[in-house]
């Protein structure tokens, strides 16, 4: 498949919005359609490196810098010099390295990777989750979206990602499927987290940042999921509670992540806009 063409939506504050590891831009759809059609947001979501959709990895060795020098370019490409940035899980980890590069205007982290350091059970109980999954993403390879017409595939592919035992609907689900047997990073993504520590020296984040922790989310669950980022982020940074939703929350609850982002943003927007 060649690279497909970003999510690039509405005119106003420029926000950039990154999905998680296996999952491509298709996640922020509907969110995507909703700041845009607000009519004070330019909203870019693109698909990172070695994922479906995305660009393919130029190394083995795929390194989480490769993966934030990609969206870097992109976001030159734009312009853009910075953005309000949006990342969930895996793109929450390349937000805060964006934010460390100075791009970020402000950051909203929803449910992050990368808290954990060298040596941690955190990381090693992840890569466990993603290592286990494996025959799974196999069987769906071989037989496709139809794979969720199997008694019971339905409800195993909605635990990683959604709270309730329904999850996203079966349109959004079979394409997250379709995303993820067709990444072509897993192993290198899998491997690079072995061989490197997480996120380091969060206490120097500059930029107003959010942290959204995921009541039932299941890859990183609270509050060990967390802990290393309330241990280490600066007393600055807020910290929402979402109830009732798992790890990619943009497609169970599309109006509440809006509203957060959208309320964030305007909050640390100048000149200050409130929300009508």
């Amino acid at each position: 498949m060649a690279p497909r063409e970003p999510i690039h939506l509405g005119s106003g504050e420029p926000i950039l919005l990154l999905h998680p590891f296996l999952c491509s831009q298709n996640v922020w759809t509907g969110v995507a359609a909703r700041l845009a059609g607000a009519g004070r947001f330019e909203v870019f979501a693109p698909t990172m490196l070695g994922h479906h959709g995305g660009h393919r990895s130029p190394s083995w060795l795929l390194h989480t810098q490769m993966l934030v020098d990609d969206v870097e370019r992109r976001l030159d490409e734009l312009g853009w010099q910075t953005a309000h940035i949006v990342g969930n899980s895996l793109g929450g980890w390349v937000a805060f390295e964006l934010e460390r590069r100075g791009r970020a205007r402000t950051l909203t982290a929803i449910a992050p990777a990368g808290g954990w350091s060298q040596h941690s059970p955190a990381k090693y109980e992840t890569v466990l989750k993603f290592v286990l999954g494996g025959p799974a993403l196999i069987a769906a390879r071989l037989l496709g979206p139809r794979i969720l017409d199997l008694p019971f595939a339905r409800r195993l592919a909605t635990l990683p990602v959604s709270g309730p035992a329904d999850g996203p609907d079966d349109a959004d689900l079979r394409v997250l499927v379709e995303d993820a047997t067709h990444c072509h990073a897993y192993l290198q993504l899998l491997v690079k987290t072995l061989r490197l520590p997480g996120l380091l020296e969060l206490a120097g984040l500059g930029a107003p940042t959010q942290l959204v922790v995921c009541e039932k989310d299941r890859v990183f669950p609270a509050p060990r999921g967390h802990r290393y980022f309330l241990h280490h982020m600066p007393d600055t940074a807020q910290v929402v509670e979402l109830d009732g939703v798992g790890h990619i929350p943009m497609l169970e609850a599309p109006d509440v992540i809006t509203d957060l982002i959208a309320r964030f943003v305007d909050e640390h927007s100048s000149p200050h806009r409130a929300i009508g």
